[in-house]
């Protein structure tokens, strides 16, 4: 039994993985989809009924007020009923374009609604349309940015989500062309706001405020993020969906679900800098406020006219004097998270904790590493796959001094066996004395016990960090390995159970049982048959079938990780097999396969 301690941990471990995996990623998985159901089919309901008497986006119902402490457009928006085709084309607007981004400027109230990503399709095939990042707030997947202001003393009135700006005469916003929008109110306030886009995905937004008059006037500052609908997926326990933001220079990260703003709205204190905004697994869209200016940033979800989530911010009143002018910046993310450059536009625009619009985890200091690790085998072999390869045998030589001493004390415990065995004898069934015995041997042939164990559970947030990088960084999404493995970030798409492909029909999702979670199976199945079968039945029945369990559950996962995995038992098998032959220990794998393929004598009575 001692000789096994390592090996039944491990066997915990795993059937801990498993049973997590059920219970926090399959069952809310599934119940997710069940309320999204629910939800949609009473959304619906709720848009057929309210459409002939909903009113225009950013007015307020009849009969009804704004809330208190509610922005310009946050109460009732009317029910999405339009194409997204026929809404682009209800307006005028600016064209957007760059290398990376398509769309346009609404000139109605300023607001970036329209966000195509270049670099980016929904599937893998080259044809497939470009993502749509914003769109309208008439359409069904409505999606926007506004930037406005909330009227204070004497200024008469200001722009808000209804106020049609104007714009020269052919702008069109580019990499190299900024473009000014102007409005002047009845009191003769001038507002300029010029828009600048960089190669990416940062624009920035300066407001002018002039103040030709004899008095002062004062006003607030006001941004939003809305979207009618939260990601069509259902969320997944290892990364953020939702709101998130930082408040202040020095603010921790916030996240909120869509299911905790459904519930109860959540503000965070006033504070002078950071930022706020709505992310989806791979894209994202936040606001910087003004660095300078105290802002209460809200994240909300509103139920009246058309359902949608909301993440805003209020700034305190600012005052313009007689014949003088302010400038306020904004600064808009709208695109891919891609690491480099949220890493860049960080360090850039001084953006405290900017780079934690990338869900990293808990192990943070162990994954953002690994992904620069990764991304320098990328960027010089061109392919992911190889970079996890390689990152697997970094990984693994810096686990190397503390896995030859797990292998060194399975060795140790192997050699001393004979020794056990006689002491089981001698003590029978006196549990004590057989533990003094077994802990003097222990102690004269210089044998660590517990030393096996260490490794194996400093590996386990490695493992973990390495599922994130794979699971949540965009540069995996898409990125092609070798054969038929065109999306690391997705499952294996072949299945034993139509022959790879050969046999002319598709398989039900469970039984997509891919070559590489077979490959990884058959590994898995190689490094367990490194030690010795339990005695006990029961045990050596779970020896026998965990590897067949963790093939059906890891056949989900995305294919990076499998071949992670694979690879990861192939170099442990390796290392095993070294290490116990240097210290004279016997290797157990090729006996355990002979024995699987021996009759057992039959018992005569």
């Amino acid at each position: 039994m001692e000789k096994n301690r390592n090996y039944f941990i491990a066997i915990g471990l795993s059937v801990v993985i498993v049973l997590a995996w059920q219970f926090l990623y399959m069952n809310p998985r599934i119940e997710q989809q069940r309320r999204a159901e629910e939800a949609r089919q009473a959304q619906q309901a709720t848009q057929q009924s309210q459409t002939a008497q909903t009113p225009a986006p950013g007015t307020t119902s009849p009969g009804s007020t704004a809330p208190a402490g509610s922005l310009p457009g946050s109460t009732s928006q009317q029910a999405a009923t339009v194409s997204r085709d026929e809404a682009l084309g209800r307006s005028q607007r600016v064209q957007i374009e760059t290398n990376a981004v398509a769309g346009s400027i609404n000139l109605n109230g300023a607001r970036l609604d329209d966000i195509r990503l270049k670099d980016y399709r929904e599937t893998v095939d080259d044809s497939s349309p470009i993502i749509t990042l914003f769109s309208p707030s008439d359409t069904k997947d409505g999606y926007f940015t506004e930037l406005g202001f909330i009227a204070g003393d004497a200024v008469g009135t200001v722009p808000g989500p209804s106020t049609v700006w104007t714009a020269p005469e052919g702008a069109k916003l580019t990499e190299k062309t900024p473009v000014t929008l102007s409005f002047t109110n009845e009191k003769g306030i001038v507002f300029n706001r010029t828009l600048a886009i960089d190669e990416h995905y940062m624009i920035s937004v300066t407001d002018k405020i002039e103040n030709p008059g004899q008095e002062p006037v004062s006003f607030s500052t006001y941004g939003r993020i809305t979207r009618n609908n939260k990601p069509a997926t259902p969320a997944v326990f290892v990364i953020h969906e939702g709101f998130l933001g930082v408040a202040g220079t020095d603010g921790s990260l916030t996240e909120e679900s869509y299911k905790n703003i459904e519930e109860k709205p959540f503000s965070t204190p006033k504070a002078t800098g950071g930022w706020l905004g709505i992310t989806d697994k791979y894209w994202a869209a936040a606001i910087v406020p003004p660095q300078t200016l105290p802002v209460e940033a809200r994240y909300s979800h509103f139920t009246d006219g058309q359902p949608r989530y909301q993440a805003d911010y209020r700034g305190d009143a600012v005052t313009v004097a007689p014949g003088q002018s302010v400038e306020l910046k904004n600064l808009v993310f709208a695109g891919a998270k891609e690491v480099p450059l949220v890493d860049r536009y960080e360090a850039e625009y001084s953006i405290p904790k900017f780079d934690l619009l990338i869900d990293w985890g808990w192990f943070y200091f162990i994954t953002k590493p690994m992904f620069k690790l990764m991304d320098f085998f990328f960027r010089y072999f061109g392919n992911f796959g190889v970079a996890i390869l390689l990152t697997t045998i970094v990984v693994k030589l810096l686990f190397f001094p503390l896995a030859s001493k797990q292998y060194a004390s399975m060795a140790n415990m192997k050699r001393v066996q004979p020794k056990m065995e006689e002491l089981k004898a001698k003590h029978g069934d006196d549990r004590m004395a057989m533990q003094q015995a077994m802990m003097a041997l222990y102690k004269e042939e210089k044998i660590n016990p517990v030393a096996g164990c260490w490794p194996m559970l400093l590996q386990i947030p490695v493992f973990f960090a390495l599922y994130k990088v794979i699971y949540v960084t965009i540069e995996m999404r898409h990125a092609p390995f070798f054969g038929w493995i065109h999306d690391l970030s997705a499952p294996d798409p072949t299945s034993l159970f139509n022959l790879f492909g050969l046999l002319p029909y598709d398989v039900p999702h469970a039984l997509m049982i891919g070559v590489w979670p077979i490959i990884m199976g058959i590994t898995m199945f190689m490094q367990m048959r490194m030690n010795p079968t339990p005695p006990d039945p029961t045990q050596a029945l779970i020896f026998t079938w965990m590897p067949l369990v963790f093939t059906f559950m890891l056949a989900s996962f995305p294919a990076g990780l499998v071949i992670y995995w694979a690879w990861n038992n192939t170099l442990s098998i390796t290392q095993q097999a070294l290490i116990m032959k240097r210290h004279g220990a016997k290797i157990e794998l090729f006996d355990n396969l002979k024995g699987l393929f021996k009759r057992k004598p039959v018992e005569t009575k």
